[in-house]
């Protein structure tokens, strides 16, 4: 058995549900500490959903080219995994690692702990040929992405831009590609705004119309052209930002009430060519267009970050080709990640890791042929940025 696949499976093992880590970074920073990598744990979060945090950074051993200041790549993820759903859907005990037709089923097998595994088993591997490299290693492990990610990354990265700490590079290990080990990066993610609109009217008896004021009749015509809003076009990077409902409830529960408000829960994806205070703006004046009686109130998660081709994606990109044969594509669609955190203080994010078909589902796996190269796609990226510094 491989070493990246029988940690992989030791980390499996542990029932990390989030925000538990169940001793995960503990299992990780024993592996880092022999390598030379100093491993802090930072904790957050009430006693009652307290979050561990790992980070471990061994310091480069030599000065980079013609004396330049030594870089250093971080390596990020999480070792929290959502909930398991009902066990008895599960064909085999989520939390006991199992093999069937060329795949490894578990929860948190795709997202993400077989990339937390290549990470370690990279740098061990890298390090073993490299003892003295021109590049520092990092690794920053959460247990607070799968929940509301308010005491895990975000709160390392506030640490670390206090302490002055410099990061050149990152990759996070979320599953990014599709069909094939390979075929996508992600180099960026849209933002994300929440919402919620409460549209007030007057609640009365349904058969007296003419003595109530319906807020769900008021609501309908503007949600009919919120939805229909080009809020921007997008750009060579970006998808359009999107507007989608995720709630409505109006009603008392009555079949002969008029309701007295209606709320409705939405969601801006946004693209780097809008900002929140824009779209707010737009979508305040469509209320008020309409002249609702509204309370509306907004939640920004996360902003928008990309990454352009430069050194992190080239040297990504070369290390997908030569382990694969496969030339990657960028994107920058799907849901948000801790990459919204690291890039205030990394100037290159970016996000790589094994086929996410099947995260957060019911007999989550991956496909044990793909763990291998997935090390050593992360230790050629790392030879080649060592390469690049110090050659």
């Amino acid at each position: 058995m491989s070493r990246a696949l029988h940690l992989t499976e030791q980390l499996i093992s542990r029932p990390s549900v989030t925000p538990g880590d169940q001793g995960c970074q503990k299992i990780i920073a024993q592996r880092l500490e022999p390598l030379g990598f100093v491993c802090e744990t930072i904790e957050g979060g009430p006693d009652t959903f307290r979050v561990t945090n790992l980070w471990a950074k061994r310091p480069a051993k030599r000065a980079g080219l013609a004396g330049a200041a030594t870089k250093t790549i971080v390596f990020a993820g999480h070792t929290d995994v959502v909930p398991t759903g009902p066990l008895d859907r599960w064909t085999s005990n989520p939390f006991v690692p199992a093999h069937r037709d060329g795949k490894l089923y578990g929860r948190g097998a795709a997202d993400m702990k077989t990339s937390v595994a290549a990470f370690v088993v990279a740098a061990e591997e890298f390090l073993a040929a490299h003892p003295e490299p021109a590049i520092s290693i990092a690794l920053l492990l959460t247990s607070d992405e799968e929940g509301p990610g308010t005491d895990g990354t975000v709160i390392v990265c506030e640490e670390l831009k206090k302490r002055g700490e410099q990061l050149d590079y990152c990759i996070v290990g979320e599953p990014t590609c599709i069909n094939q080990l390979g075929d996508m990066i992600k180099n960026g993610r849209r933002g994300s705004m929440g919402g919620r609109l409460t549209v007030k009217g007057v609640q009365g008896h349904i058969a007296y119309p003419q003595l109530a004021k319906n807020p769900i009749h008021m609501a309908m015509p503007v949600l009919a052209e919120m939805a229909t809003i080009e809020w921007d076009w997008g750009n060579d990077f970006f998808q359009p930002t999107s507007w989608q409902m995720s709630n409505i409830h109006g009603g008392t529960g009555a079949g002969n009430v008029i309701p007295g408000t209606v709320v409705v829960d939405f969601n801006f994806r946004f693209s780097s060519e809008s900002t929140p205070e824009g779209l707010q703006k737009v979508f305040r004046e469509v209320l008020d267009k309409h002249g609702l009686d509204y309370e509306v109130s907004f939640n920004v998660s996360g902003l928008p970050f990309l990454t352009t081709p430069g050194d992190l994606v080239e040297a990504v990109q070369a290390a997908i080709s030569a382990e694969t044969g496969i030339t990657t594509e960028l994107s920058t669609t799907g849901g948000t990640s801790d990459g919204r955190f690291i890039s205030r203080i990394c100037p290159q994010v970016i996000e790589f890791g094994p086929i996410n078909a099947s995260i957060h589902a019911i007999d989550e796996h991956v496909t044990v042929a793909d763990i291998e190269p997935l090390k050593n796609i992360y230790r050629r990226t790392l030879e080649h940025l060592n390469s690049k510094l110090g050659s």
